[in-house]
């Protein structure tokens, strides 16, 4: 119980401080995106939708339970496994591309925010953000791969962990925990969690 309350901690003081933590009340981080939704009158198609995937994926207990990096590169990846779980449900069923490119523009202005904001400049930035979709892309194909087969723990090992070396128990957390939302999402309308509810 006290390791884990060390954890808690750290956590709530990496999410207040660095790129990629601070945070704007209980959405978790400072998005680019984010300052751009709330000072704008008008919201664009997948700008909810994108705010609720940030904020599931900097719920505490992914770092905690799941032993997933409170770094940059952790909180990108979280991102990444919590939207490729949504753009896979999309994919599902037809009629919902609109939304599913709309999401992957969101994280694009937002990965494009977060750059610039880390002092990287215009010159470099677009090679940035091209690496980051590849990235996108492949874990997009390795959790499909993994929904499909039942395991998502050769997926996260590799692209959620990285040069990590987590606990059976913590990567087994994080499979479930993905895999109960995408399974949550199949069971739910679209326009359900398309404002922003994710369920």
């Amino acid at each position: 119980m006290r390791a884990r309350t060390s954890k808690q901690a750290a956590w709530r003081t990496n999410r207040r401080s660095g790129a990629f933590g601070a945070s704007r009340g209980d959405m978790g981080m400072t998005m680019g995106l984010l300052d751009r939704l709330f000072g704008r009158s008008a919201v664009r198609k997948g700008d909810a939708l994108y705010a609720a995937v940030v904020a599931r994926a900097r719920e505490e207990h992914w770092y905690i339970d799941g032993g997933v990096a409170d770094t940059v590169d952790g909180r990108f990846d979280m991102v990444a496994a919590v939207l490729s779980m949504v753009l896979l449900r999309l994919e599902a069923e037809p009629g919902n591309e609109e939304l599913n490119a709309a999401l992957a523009e969101r994280f694009v202005d937002d990965m494009d925010g977060q750059l610039r904001q880390m002092g990287i400049g215009d010159i470099v930035v677009g090679k940035h953000i091209g690496r980051m979709m590849a990235m996108l892309g492949g874990r997009l194909g390795a959790y499909r791969e993994g929904l499909a087969a039942g395991d998502l723990t050769p997926g996260l090992r590799r692209n959620l962990y990285r040069d990590q070396s987590p606990e059976d128990a913590q990567v087994a957390y994080v499979d479930q925990a993905l895999r109960g939302l995408h399974t949550r999402l199949l069971a739910s309308k679209v326009a359900a969690f398309e404002n922003g509810q994710l369920p």
